[in-house]
């Protein structure tokens, strides 16, 4: 009897013993899988860093990427939940915000949703042509400048939206464009013309109408209006000017055509020579606007051109001064006056 009770008591422990461990043996395989899963696998020195995936990069190049840049800690249980979530069929390109001590978990639900990718804001001004604006913008997105081109002038396109290459760059209105950095040239070209389409509305495609002009035109008069000046307050009396010049058949005469024709760098004066260029660009020599515009013409500038200040202005000079300011008339005669005021003030400065 004694022997028996000694046989089930040591019967029990083998069994507690046994339950032990296979119950300690679940515990660490579910802890292992647990860690994989919820316990921080991101570990950078900062709060969060930017990890970009190109458009067409699979899932090997996710993984062996967060790896070199330093982002994850272990590869293999990134793999492994990677696989679990269905994340290895389902790369998204894109520009992501990745947090310290993420867990793969918080990772690949983030990396999955295109949506989270973090836009960029992309901003132009100050330029005259579209190879320009193409250099500009492929510093900012994922598209070369070869693709952008390509897009910006898309015969396709052109047509579609009633534009040439030379009014193309008329849809492209200055301004700080927040877009995803994967985007192609094509979706930046459409989301260029929505925001240009945008700004023409009813009411001032009604005052373009009013002057005789279309958006493209009016961009072309602003493009030459904020070449000749900077100040604001002053755009909408130059576009009056030139306007004033359109209704007579006068020739614009606009130095900044001239500099777009000539397309020389760094441009600084227009000499006599400059002003014989044989260009449809060259106001000196065509009467009319050019073929397109000679600049990106901010809202500003395009603003002034539709609401313009009416009088009988057909020449300006610049003031005999730094301001930066002009001097209008009416006459060719009290033109001549102004310009005499403006080159004693160069001599007098010794600027030649």
């Amino acid at each position: 009897m004694a022997k028996n009770k000694k046989s089930t008591s040591k019967l029990k422990s083998i069994l507690l013993l046994s339950t032990g461990i296979i119950g300690l043996a679940c515990f660490l395989f579910g802890y292992h899988f647990y860690s994989y899963i919820y316990l921080s696998n991101v570990d950078i020195e900062k709060e969060s860093v930017l990890f970009v995936i190109p458009t067409g990069s699979d899932y090997e190049f996710v993984s062996n990427s967060l790896i070199t840049e330093g982002i994850i800690k272990n590869q293999e249980s990134f793999d492994w939940v990677s696989h679990q979530k269905k994340y290895t069929q389902n790369v998204k390109p894109g520009r992501y915000k990745i947090e310290n001590n993420w867990s793969n978990s918080d990772l690949i639900n983030h990396l999955r949703l295109a949506g989270n990718s973090v836009p960029v804001k992309v901003t132009f001004h100050n330029i005259s042509r579209l190879t320009q604006l193409a250099g500009i913008v492929s510093q900012q997105i994922e598209a070369d400048s070869t693709e952008l081109m390509h897009a910006f002038l898309d015969p396709e396109w052109l047509k579609e939206k009633g534009l040439t290459k030379e009014t193309a760059q008329a849809v492209f209105i200055p301004n700080t464009y927040e877009v995803y950095w994967n985007t192609s040239g094509k979706q930046f070209t459409i989301r260029m013309y929505q925001e240009f389409d945008r700004f023409w509305t009813v009411e001032r495609k009604a005052l373009a109408k009013q002057i005789g002009l279309s958006p493209v035109k009016v961009s072309n008069l602003a493009s030459i209006v904020e070449a000749e000046t900077k100040k604001t307050d002053e755009m909408p009396k130059v576009a009056g000017l030139y306007l004033n010049r359109l209704k007579i058949g006068m020739r614009l005469q606009s130095d900044p055509t001239v500099v777009f024709a000539i397309n020389r760098k760094n441009v600084h004066r227009v000499y006599t020579a400059d002003l014989k260029v044989e260009s449809p660009y060259n106001t000196y020599i065509h009467a009319g606007l050019p073929p397109g515009p000679v600049g990106f013409p901010s809202k500003k500038a395009l603003l002034a051109v539709i609401n313009p200040y009416e009088s009988s202005y057909l020449y300006m000079c610049a003031k005999p001064d730094y301001s930066g300011y002009h001097n209008f008339a009416k006459s060719y005669s009290q033109h001549q006056k102004y310009a005499a005021q403006y080159h004693r003030f160069l001599r007098k400065e010794g600027i030649r």
